[in-house]
């Protein structure tokens, strides 16, 4: 392979990541106003990656999510949750209860959006 070739390919490698998250960042900012909300929550996130198909990617992004709020506890900048003292176990049962609450949310959503917008999808 040519060293423009292999600079070529790199641009191409680079754009398909830019090109997924204004993808992703477009819809949130969709489903965002749709709630007539100002602010992009990660709820918006998770329901924009359903919505363009990326369902599988869900949990994972999810869970990332996660473990930025409960890594973010012991910052000096942690927010509302500083000074909050929690045993790994609590944390654990904590982050499986949100789990659980944000699944029901999520299916909970989804089915609401289907029965009500049987039409949304591609023109195509």
């Amino acid at each position: 392979m040519e060293p423009m070739d292999i600079v070529g390919k790199s641009k191409e490698d680079v754009s398909l990541p830019k090109e997924f998250i204004n993808l992703v960042s477009s819809e949130s900012n969709e489903v965002c106003s749709r709630e007539e909300k100002r602010t992009i929550a990660p709820e918006h996130v998770l329901k924009a990656l359903e919505v363009l198909g990326f369902g599988e990617y869900i949990e994972e992004v999810y869970a990332a999510y996660e473990q930025h709020k409960l890594d973010t506890l012991d910052s000096p900048k942690g927010g509302k949750f500083s000074g909050i003292e929690m045993t790994e176990e609590e944390a654990l049962a904590e982050q499986q209860r949100m789990f659980a609450e944000a699944r029901a949310r999520m299916n909970n959503g989804m089915t609401l959006q289907k029965q009500s917008d049987p039409d949304h999808g591609f023109n195509g």
